[in-house]
C-alpha cells in the first residue's frame, strides 16, 4: 500500500478550509488542518509533512511569520502561501520568505491540485538524486558525515558548516544567491544571520586553502561561487 503524502493546511476560514480538506482527501491526500495560526508551528513540529500550505492573513500569526518558524525546523520543505493579496510587495514577501509558489485567492483547485502534485514529485526527485559526496579539487567531502578528506587528513565541520559547503558544491562554478543559502540553512535573512553566514564562508575557505585551484569566491552583492579549475 503506498502512503499518502501528507498536507499541513493553515487557513482560518472554516468553510474553505473544510471545502479545501476534503478535496484534498478525495485526491488521496493525507490533510492536517489548522484554522488558528498561533497553533500551527506546535503541531507542524508533531508531524511529518511533505508541503505546507499557508494562509497569510491569519488571526494571531500571520502565514508569513509561520513560513519562517517553519523553516527553522525544516529547512527543506516546500512553502505555498494562500492569500486574497495581490500587491507586488506582499508577493516578493511571500517568496522572500521561502515559498515554492504563492496562489492569489479565488484560484481554481484543480490548478492548486496540480502545482501540489509538481512540487512534491520535484522534491522526490531531488530527493532521490541527493548526493552526499563530493569531490571538491583534492578533497572529497562527505556531507552525511560532515567531513572534508585530503592525503588522508580528515577536517570535521559543524553542521552549518557541512550545509553551506554541500549547497557550494551543489552550485559548484555558478552563483549560490546569499538568500537562498541563508534561507535553507538558517531559515532566516536578516543582516544577523548574514553576518553569521560570512563567518562560516571564512572557515570553509580556510579548511579548503591547501588546494589552489578551489575558490570560494565573493559575488559582490548577490552571494557566493564556488570556483574549481
Amino acid at each position: 500500500m503506498t502512503t499518502k503524502q501528507h498536507i499541513f493546511l493553515v487557513e482560518d476560514d472554516l468553510s474553505f478550509g473544510a471545502v479545501l480538506k476534503s478535496y484534498l482527501e478525495i485526491n488521496d491526500y493525507e490533510v492536517t488542518w489548522i484554522d488558528d495560526g498561533k497553533h500551527a508551528v506546535e503541531r507542524f513540529r508533531s508531524g511529518e509533512y511533505q508541503i505546507c500550505i499557508l494562509d497569510v492573513m491569519l488571526p494571531n500569526i500571520d502565514g508569513f511569520t509561520i513560513a519562517t518558524e517553519i523553516r527553522k525546523l525544516n529547512k527543506d520543505i516546500p512553502l505555498v502561501f494562500l492569500t486574497a493579496k495581490t500587491l507586488k510587495e506582499d508577493i516578493l514577501k511571500g517568496y522572500n520568505a521561502g515559498a515554492d509558489d504563492y496562489i492569489t485567492k479565488p484560484f481554481d483547485t484543480e490548478v492548486l491540485l496540480c502545482k501540489i502534485q509538481a512540487i512534491i514529485k520535484r522534491q522526490s526527485v531531488e530527493t532521490q538524486t541527493d548526493n552526499t559526496v563530493f569531490t571538491v579539487g583534492s578533497y572529497e567531502f562527505d556531507a552525511r558525515l560532515r567531513t572534508i578528506v585530503r592525503d588522508e587528513e580528515k577536517q570535521k565541520l559543524s553542521p552549518k558548516e557541512a550545509d553551506l559547503l554541500k549547497l557550494l558544491c551543489q552550485n559548484k562554478n555558478e552563483l549560490l544567491s546569499r538568500e537562498t543559502a541563508l534561507r535553507k540553512i538558517w531559515g532566516d535573512d536578516g543582516y544577523f544571520t548574514a553576518r553569521s553566514m560570512d563567518v562560516f564562508i571564512t572557515k570553509l575557505r580556510k579548511y579548503l586553502k591547501d588546494d589552489p585551484n578551489i575558490e570560494i569566491r565573493n559575488i559582490h552583492g548577490s552571494g557566493f561561487m564556488l570556483e574549481v579549475k
